[in-house]
């Protein structure tokens, strides 16, 4: 449902985060987020050091603010071996340079919030992840009392992996996080149900019919080899004419 605040119909488009967004870009996440981050973080993310961004502007905003951030998304890639969710992807560990993209950071300011803003910059970043060839996945955490956002990655699509325990320390107490995946390029889980399902099938099957085979294997070879009882010997259906002079006085059959 679009926000009832404005006196102008919102024209939202979306650019790289540049070095002049600094000042505002800093403030919004001081407003938005629980967690202080360094100067270090937001130079990094201005000079697209290792990291990757979009922000949202509103072109139809007057007073010289139609180029100021309204909502933005800091993401970087990761090596997928080295993004502690190995477990998590099922990749060819043959092929080293296979990648990860990483959501760092993602916010809205109150006033354009329920406008799809939030939504289109996350497909900004599967669009990117999406053409990286080496990519396998977008991902990230979302803290566990975050219900609005936790709602919006499912509708996205993101798969809920795991709750890691105390993963968030906000003013010295611990908060549990959520792990998200959207998988790209052929990226997916190590098993999903159905295919653990299938294997189990398979792997009952298959060994039904080494049992089986076993079974008509003992029967054959029953058949084929007579036993001696005195002996106890097994005797080749080929010599059987020599019976009688190998085993005089016993009995075979």
């Amino acid at each position: 449902m679009a926000n009832q605040n404005f006196s102008h119909h919102p024209t939202i488009c979306y650019r790289p985060i540049q070095p002049s967004d600094l000042e505002v870009l800093e403030r919004i996440h001081a407003e938005i987020f629980p967690i202080r981050y360094e100067s270090e973080f937001f130079q990094s993310v201005v000079h697209e050091r290792d990291i990757v961004s979009w922000a949202a502007v509103d072109r139809s905003r007057p007073n010289g603010h139609s180029d100021e951030l309204i909502g933005f998304v800091t993401a970087r890639i990761a090596m997928a071996k080295e993004a502690g969710i190995g477990d998590l992807l099922r990749y060819d560990p043959s092929k080293p340079d296979q990648t990860l993209v990483y959501i760092l950071t993602l916010g809205v300011v109150e006033t354009y919030r329920n406008l799809g803003i939030a939504r289109s910059l996350i497909r900004q970043v599967i669009k990117y992840a999406s053409s990286v060839p080496t990519c396998r996945a977008v991902y990230l955490h979302v803290i566990s009392y975050n219900i609005p956002a936790i709602h919006l990655y499912k509708k996205m699509s993101f798969k809920c992996i795991r709750r890691l325990q105390g993963f968030y320390l906000i003013n010295g107490q611990h908060y549990d996080s959520f792990l998200f995946v959207y998988y790209v390029n052929g990226g997916r889980s190590p098993c999903s149900p159905l295919e653990l399902l299938l294997a189990v099938v398979s792997y009952v099957t298959s060994g039904l019919k080494s049992v089986a085979a076993r079974i008509r294997k003992n029967e054959e070879k029953t058949a084929k080899w007579p036993k001696c009882k005195d002996t106890q010997s097994l005797i080749s259906m080929q010599t059987k004419r020599n019976i009688t002079t190998q085993c005089t006085g016993y009995e075979c059959v």
